[in-house]
């Protein structure tokens, strides 16, 4: 991978931003100049903003934008892995959707993490963010299975439940909490992928069902991932690796979650 693929889903800056030289230091890190980083993330930017501008587009999307009961001064924090960390996740294009009405989205994904690795980081996170809305994008990386003829999940179906729990109960001042399910995966595609293959790392559809039936259960709204992708995730919307969505993949997810939150909204 070139160090442009890199940046998309690694960002060092929001686990290490606290030592001494590390923004500096990030370019070099990815084989690129000063000037070339900046262009990546300018590209990758770039394409979260045309991603927002083909969904205002759609009448009945920009009416049920308008509609989100988000005023204008709220900080909304996105938290999940790779698939929020992406620098033209759904995080990204709704960070672009909202910026007009002075609605600020800080995108708090980080790639590779699960449930139990987020919350060792939460109590710091709320401190330094202070959200008014949080929406939950966890879970994908709990339900990895590691090693040949791998027998479980990296974390258990019950852990991963109370993990999600008890991140809702230490943010409990935050004002509206929204859980998104686990993303499907093309499970075909993840067994063609070399990375996966070499550390032996994959995924199964029935566990991403599993953990999704659970947070469906939750009593906060919850956005249904696997109905929006299907089981297995539609060809379109999923990337080439299987488990990280193309870009139609990241509006899907922005559409499927301003879609539940305006469900009950009054007809014009």
């Amino acid at each position: 991978m070139t160090g442009k693929n890199w940046l998309q889903h690694t960002h060092l800056d929001k686990l290490y931003g606290y030592l001494p030289g590390m923004a500096e230091a990030l370019p070099t890190i990815f084989g690129l100049s000063r000037d070339e980083y900046a262009e990546v993330i300018a590209e990758y930017d770039a394409r979260a903003g045309e991603a927002a501008e083909a969904l205002l587009a759609d009448g009945e999307f920009a009416a049920r934008l308008a509609a989100l009961p988000v005023p204008a001064g709220r900080t909304i924090l996105a938290i999940g892995d790779s698939i929020t960390d992406d620098l033209q996740s759904w995080a990204e294009i709704l960070r672009h959707l909202l910026r007009p009405r002075g609605v600020r989205v800080v995108n708090g994904g980080l790639s590779a993490h699960t449930t139990a690795m987020l919350l060792r980081r939460w109590p710091a996170t709320l401190a330094a963010v202070r959200p008014d809305w949080v929406i939950c994008a966890l879970g994908g990386n709990d339900v990895t299975r590691i090693g040949p003829e791998a027998a479980k999940p990296q974390v258990s179906l019950s852990e991963s439940v109370a993990n999600l729990r008890e991140l809702r109960r230490i943010g409990g001042a935050v004002e509206t909490w929204v859980w998104l399910t686990p993303v499907p995966v093309r499970e075909e595609r993840v067994g063609a992928t070399p990375a996966f293959g070499f550390s032996q790392v994959g995924w199964r559809n029935a566990d991403i069902v599993a953990l999704a039936g659970e947070v469906l259960g939750f009593p906060e709204p919850a956005v249904d991932l696997t109905a929006a992708f299907g089981v297995p995730a539609r060809s379109d919307l999923q990337g080439e690796d299987g488990v990280h969505p193309s870009l139609d993949g990241q509006m899907a997810i922005v559409r499927a979650l301003v879609e539940r939150l305006t469900e009950h909204r009054p007809r014009a």
